[in-house]
């Protein structure tokens, strides 16, 4: 367990931007789940699966919040994983159960011949498990070389989802309809740029600060926070764009 000072500044920040991911994560799981009638129905289990990602990490925030305010003593936060400390391992719980339904909302939106979602499914979600569950040990560590070594071994899974992702998902698009190809396209990317952002949180105590540095603790809040907004609410959304876009094209005009 160690000890990190922050100012009443820097307190404020990460209050806020917990407070502020935690009622995002709320509100979008509210909207996908009453937008539910905008869609056909084979497209409404990408939506239900989009509001189970915003539900969990919603809870999960709920506990990183309170984590927060309860290891909050006389100026300084207790980091690790004991009661009265700020536990970052309710993140890696949360993204080990929301990673892998991000990636199968995609295939589900598409509405894809079952033996190609099912291949899909099977590589895409024990490549997205294994790639958080390497990233935990690393997290916690204060050793710089397992940081890094745990770093490395996580980002093998990670290029592979990419290699899914944008080759053999690809295969797929030219049977879509017109525009949604675009839209999925802009979909992965958006993926791709928020997830970008965990590694540089994840190495900002290799990258010349501190386990214990106040500014390398409030930047990582702040970049993880904003990355799940990015990946879960706006992915959300954009999956509710997808499945609005392709139910007007085959013929339900309330989704136009």
């Amino acid at each position: 367990m160690s000890s990190i000072t922050l100012s009443n500044d820097q307190f404020g920040i990460v209050y806020n931007v917990l407070s502020f991911a935690l009622v995002s994560m709320l509100a979008c799981t509210v909207y996908t789940l009453v937008s539910q009638s905008r869609v056909l129905p084979k497209y409404r289990g990408a939506l239900v699966m989009s509001s189970m990602v915003t539900f969990i990490a919603a809870y999960h925030y709920m506990r990183i919040f309170n984590s927060f305010e309860d290891s909050y003593a006389n100026g300084a936060v207790s980091v690790g994983t004991g009661k009265g400390t700020f536990n970052e391992g309710y993140r890696y719980v949360d993204w080990i159960l929301t990673v892998p339904l991000l990636l199968v909302e995609v295939i589900a939106v598409l509405g894809l011949a079952k033996a190609a979602s099912s291949s899909l499914i099977s590589r895409l979600v024990p490549a997205s498990a294994a790639m958080i569950a390497l990233g935990y040990p690393g997290e916690i560590s204060t050793v710089n070389n397992t940081k890094v070594l745990y770093g490395v071994l996580s980002t093998i899974p990670f290029l592979y989802i990419l290699y899914v992702l944008f080759v053999e998902l690809s295969k797929s698009l030219d049977r879509q309809p017109d525009g949604v190809a675009a839209t999925v396209g802009r979909l992965r990317l958006l993926l791709i740029a928020t997830w970008g952002v965990y590694p540089i949180s994840y190495l900002l105590p290799i990258l010349g600060q501190s386990a214990t540095d106040p500014g390398a603790f409030v930047n990582r809040q702040i970049g993880y926070s904003i990355a799940d907004v990015l990946a879960k609410c706006v992915f959300g959304l954009t999956i509710l764009k997808i499945a609005k876009m392709k139910s007007a094209a085959e013929g339900m005009k309330e989704a136009a």
